[in-house]
């Protein structure tokens, strides 16, 4: 007991959180080539992380990379953080006229030129590496949180895969997030997308308009070839939760979607905010 006979309310110690990047965007040829794609946004989870009452947590959601056109390498993801956490944006996709090499990022970039060109690099226990190049008219695929991208292959223009991402339970469902994005091809198609929300790469006789990656998932944008503009990388996320049988937040900032369910608060931020117990 507290002075004045007031009950003592106990703020949970510790929560679970899941922090993902922005995924980057894929590089565009407007051209006869392909293109990189981009790779997913850093995917962090796990449990444990201690709280002090009254000390607020800050939150910030990463921006996706965005879509570009006209000859030129695409956009990295923005960086997601939950206190001391962090999660890498996402690296963008290549251009074999300017940079060839996939940037680095939480899951790295696809590559595109020749085949000395090579896939970005992940930041370590965030994802995976982007796909490598095999000659200008295909594009790696970008990585993502659960595998690499796969490499282009000149021989039937065909753009890398975008790597898989992972699946999270946080929220109360499963959701799979942080998928890489598929390389851009000329004259075929583009690679696949990783399940996980990357968007599949372009070419020349696509017949749909690129669309970005899905929102709130971290994932890498398609690389855009043959004249078609790449897809943007999509926002991350930040998702926290801890037994119901402690009490809510004293106070949140962001507009967190806050639920109970299955014994647990969560609270869901897609965009920048705080929380304090």
């Amino acid at each position: 007991m507290l002075a004045g006979n007031s009950a003592y309310i106990p703020v949970t110690p510790s929560v679970e959180y899941l922090v993902i990047a922005g995924g980057g965007s894929g590089g565009n040829y407007s051209g006869n080539a392909g293109a990189g794609g981009g790779g997913a946004g850093g995917f962090r989870t796990a449990t444990g992380y201690a709280v002090t009452a009254g000390s607020p947590i800050t939150v910030t959601v990463g921006a996706g990379g965005g879509a570009v056109q006209n000859n030129i390498i695409g956009n990295y993801g923005s960086d997601s953080v939950f206190g001391t956490i962090t999660s890498v944006g996402g690296g963008r996709g290549a251009y074999y006229a300017t940079s060839k090499n996939g940037g680095n990022g939480g899951s790295g970039g696809g590559a595109n030129g020749p085949a000395t060109a090579s896939g970005g690099s992940p930041t370590s226990g965030q994802g995976y590496a982007g796909g490598n190049a095999d000659g200008a008219s295909v594009g790696g695929g970008g990585g993502g949180a659960g595998s690499a991208g796969t490499n282009g292959v000149n021989a039937n223009d065909q753009g890398g895969n975008g790597g898989n991402g992972l699946a999270s339970s946080i929220s109360g469902t499963s959701v799979t997030y942080a998928g890489g994005g598929g390389g851009g091809g000329f004259y075929s198609t583009g690679g696949a997308g990783g399940t996980g929300g990357g968007t599949a790469g372009f070419a020349v006789n696509s017949s749909r308009t690129p669309t970005n990656a899905a929102a709130n998932t971290g994932s890498g944008g398609g690389g855009g070839g043959g004249y078609v503009d790449s897809g943007g990388g999509g926002s991350g996320v930040v998702i926290i939760r801890y037994s119901d049988s402690y009490p809510a937040a004293t106070s949140t900032t962001g507009s967190p979607t806050v639920t109970t369910t299955g014994g647990y608060r969560i609270y869901k931020w897609t965009g920048s905010g705080s929380i304090t117990f």
